[in-house]
């Protein structure tokens, strides 16, 4: 009977060790694998970006775009640098690009596996020019028709041909800002589309008083808190039939605003 126990207790003490074995052995195993994954997929040169591809650009520079996204997706883990498509933060990177690129309005970025990250851009385009005047100069940049003002004006002379919007009361300009909200920019390019005689400037006085400034020297005041059509509807006949263009020379305004449309001096 002692003889059997001892060869129990033994027979036990053998599965033991070989059961601690073999899970040293898987564990050991799998501590393997989960290094050689981790290696893999974050320092193996098959996953590391290699190429950058830009799409959508028409004036932003290429390199400049590029530089901010590589930017982003040069990442530290411990002591080693990495590369790795899987650590970029795709958020991070669009917020980068329009933060660093005011001319840019939206971005997408998508991983192209194992090394390439894509990028379509859509750049904001100029619909006419914001000034803002002090006492030394005045500053211009362009804006989009969303009012938002994207990019100095480097060259007045250049841009002539395009409207030039004022605010009579304005806060601090700074690139990306909303300098003219929606509706109001709506009813400024209907304005600028829709009448015949060139515009000069277009001066916001007020939420309900536009003075816009012909190239003909005289001004047409508009409401934009009224219907804008009609009011332009109501400019196309009166010039047409009332005031052609041999007698607007004395003309110094028309004013739109109320159901009486007002001309100085009647004419």
């Amino acid at each position: 009977m002692r003889k059997y126990r001892y060869k129990a207790k033994k027979l036990k003490k053998y599965r033991r060790r070989k059961h601690s074995k073999k899970f040293f052995g898987f564990g050991f195993l799998s501590g393997v694998i989960l290094a050689s994954g981790f290696y893999f997929l974050f320092f193996s040169p098959v996953f590391q970006v290699k190429e950058i591809k830009i799409s959508g650009n028409a004036n932003i520079p290429i390199e400049e775009l590029k530089s901010a996204i590589f930017e982003q997706i040069d990442k530290k883990i411990i002591f080693f640098n990495s590369k790795s498509i899987f650590l970029a933060d795709l958020e991070s990177i669009k917020e980068t690009v329009l933060e660093k690129m005011p001319q840019v309005a939206m971005v997408t970025v998508e991983r192209k596996f194992p090394s390439v990250l894509a990028a379509q851009i859509e750049e904001r385009k100029p619909v006419a020019v914001f000034c803002a005047e002090n006492e030394q100069s005045e500053n211009c940049f362009f804006i989009d028709k969303e009012g938002v003002i994207f990019e100095p004006v480097k060259n007045n002379l250049s841009n002539k041909t395009m409207l030039k919007i004022k605010k009579s009361e304005q806060d601090i300009l700074e690139l990306r800002k909303q300098v003219v909200n929606r509706e109001e920019m709506e009813s400024i390019l209907k304005i600028n589309s829709r009448i015949a005689i060139p515009l000069k400037e277009l001066l916001i006085i007020s939420e309900k008083r536009f003075n816009v400034r012909t190239s003909e020297d005289w001004e047409i005041y508009f409401n934009p808190q009224r219907e804008i059509e009609w009011q332009i509807e109501k400019l196309e006949i009166i010039l047409k039939e009332k005031i052609p263009s041999e007698r607007r020379k004395n003309l110094e305004y028309i004013d739109l605003r109320f159901d009486k449309i007002y001309i100085f001096p009647k004419i």
